[in-house]
């Protein structure tokens, strides 16, 4: 018995709508199914972070600060300023620092140095500290995290033992106690291994940091290890290397990730707290939080040696963190529309 034609028309709607609405229109069908278009996890991830306009904003802060740090060189020649040259005659006829001119556009510091220039300088000095320490502490922490969450057992414990060691230390204290002791001579530490100056401090940020993630990535393999497509992998004889690295590393790429944005920031707050307390970089070395150090005693009389980095720091870290909370919900599928 044939149908009634509105049935018909209900049936045909239906999987219209089930299938998607098509390119091509066969003979005797008004409207014809459309192929679903598939999206790679990156489309899916640019479509939901682009949604959040403070994670642009941040995204466009970091690269402006990159650029400034790069072509830090550049805005030295322009301006016929290093950030080490010692220009007395831009102090006033009391020899205090002179504000924002022609000359100097955010003005110079108590020794007649370029203010402006310095915090480009500071901001190479910052970052490459910063990127490197994250660097270093993600090598150390990916890999005792990952060991020790698919290996379990007694590799499982004497890791976890090592990290819970790490973090009850008092990271400040040693971080002040390392870097005086080593950058006490220009010989440093090690048999001159370690020299002061960048590489230390990145060092010793890079070597406090690492149990987080370590701590982290365990968590997650030790649920990854159990699912299916690993099983599957192991019943056609992969070794435990290649689990590990073909398929459990890429499923722990997206925390990975967003731990590496939320910790640049840190580091760089880090680095600003040994400089401001005066054993980071060198003095040589610009750096913001040896700007705001040497600023504390001028801010009654000369407020922009301090406002100038302060900002300068303010919206870098800022502007990681934005980006770090972007990445971290179009990441997660439970905040993806």
């Amino acid at each position: 018995m044939r149908q009634p034609r509105d049935v018909e028309a209900y049936i045909k709607a239906e999987q219209a709508e089930a299938i998607g609405e098509g390119n091509e229109t066969p003979p005797g069908d008004e409207q014809a199914p459309k192929e679903i278009a598939g999206r790679s996890p990156w489309e899916l991830f640019w479509r939901q972070f682009k949604r959040d306009r403070w994670a642009i904003a941040g995204v466009v802060i970091v690269i402006i600060m990159i650029l400034l740090a790069i072509f830090a060189p550049v805005f030295a020649k322009i301006t016929h300023h290093g950030p080490n040259d010692v220009n007395l005659k831009a102090l006033d006829e009391y020899g205090l620092p002179s504000g924002p001119s022609s000359e100097y556009w955010l003005g110079v510091d108590k020794t007649g140095r370029d203010l402006f220039v310095r915090i480009l300088y500071g901001a190479r000095t910052s970052l490459i500290i910063a990127f490197f320490a994250t660097g270093l502490a993600l090598v150390i922490g990916v890999i005792a995290g990952m060991v020790a969450g698919f290996y379990r057992g007694k590799v499982d414990t004497v890791i976890s033992r090592t990290t819970d060691v790490v973090l009850s230390l008092p990271i400040l204290l040693l971080a002040l106690g390392l870097a005086a002791a080593c950058g006490a001579n220009k010989e440093g530490c090690l048999g001159g291994f370690i020299k002061p100056g960048l590489m230390l401090v990145s060092l010793i940020i890079g070597l406090f940091s690492w149990p987080y993630i370590a701590r982290i990535i365990r968590g997650q393999v030790l649920s990854l290890r159990e699912k299916e497509f690993v099983e599957a992998s192991r019943s056609l004889g992969s070794s435990n290397f290649r689990i590990i690295l073909r398929e459990v590393l890429p499923n722990v790429a997206a925390p990975i990730i967003v731990f590496t944005t939320l910790i640049i920031p840190s580091n760089i707050l880090f680095e600003a707290g040994l400089s401001f307390l005066g054993v980071g970089v060198p003095d040589s070395t610009p750096s913001w939080g040896a700007m705001l150090s040497s600023a504390g005693d001028a801010f009654t009389y000369a407020a922009w040696l301090m406002i100038f980095p302060g900002l300068a720091l303010f919206m870098t870290t800022l502007a990681f963190n934005l980006v770090g909370d972007g990445m971290r919900d179009a990441l997660d599928p439970r905040t993806s529309g």
